[in-house]
């Protein structure tokens, strides 16, 4: 994937995870692409949502299948400013989303390279192709200053 179109994506994640922290959450954004078309949008919102799951990537992923009708999100790559946690992991393996791209590590609730490593998995019925370290700084200053905000 082109550079330029990359940060382009990323871009697009960092600034729902903006909209996140000025909505009190933890600033994670993501977005579901296919064929270069964002199809669908998320921002972690559990804390306004009463909702566990609420997750950037659930919602996302929610949207994506409602947009194309199907459960099943192949051929989609999924693009997230913080590392996937597990039940997050979990969703993108069951949706079948074909690449993973992610900004920030992380090291305490994080699935993929970190803890449990969901997609090393032998069970598990799909692995996406991972790329890691897009635009981490940005994620990870996101997330820094937040939490900083809230000490």
């Amino acid at each position: 994937m082109p550079l330029t179109k990359a940060r382009e994506m990323m871009t697009e994640a960092l600034n729902l995870a903006q909209a996140a922290a000025i909505a009190g959450e933890v600033p994670v954004g993501a977005i579901v692409v296919k064929d270069g078309i964002i199809i669908g949008r998320g921002a972690n919102r559990p804390v306004k949502s009463h909702d566990p799951t609420a997750h950037a990537e659930i919602i996302a992923i929610r949207e994506a299948a409602a947009h194309l009708g199907n459960e099943r999100l192949t051929g989609c790559d999924l693009w997230v400013t913080l590392e996937p946690c597990a039940m997050c992991a979990g969703a993108i393996s069951h949706a079948r989303i074909a690449r993973l791209y992610y900004g920030a590590d992380d090291p305490k609730g994080g699935a993929v390279a970190h803890g449990p490593r969901l997609f090393e998995q032998q069970t598990l019925h799909h692995r996406p192709e991972v790329y890691s370290g897009i635009a981490a700084e940005e994620s990870a200053a996101l997330l820094k200053a937040f939490f900083q905000s809230r000490r």
